[in-house]
């Protein structure tokens, strides 16, 4: 399972933006952020670091390896 697409919809979805307009506030093309909305491609770190900055959420979030309230999710 491919955690980060799932929390990447989910933040998107939940924020109540249009995602051109989080591209433009996030300064990435919309193409970028399709293909990471689909899994065709994976962020970098940098591109992490932006993304949780943006949606107020840990790295560790985004990667599904902790949940919403903080706590480590243990490794299958």
């Amino acid at each position: 399972m491919n955690f980060f697409v799932t929390r990447l919809n989910e933040l998107i979805v939940n924020c109540g933006k249009p995602q051109i307009e989080i591209c433009k506030e996030l300064g990435i093309y919309k193409q970028k952020l399709s293909r990471w909305k689909t899994g065709v491609t994976k962020p970098n770190l940098d591109d992490l670091i932006l993304l949780a900055t943006y949606f107020n959420v840990s790295i560790d979030y985004l990667l599904g390896l902790e949940d919403e309230t903080g706590t480590k999710n243990k490794l299958n």
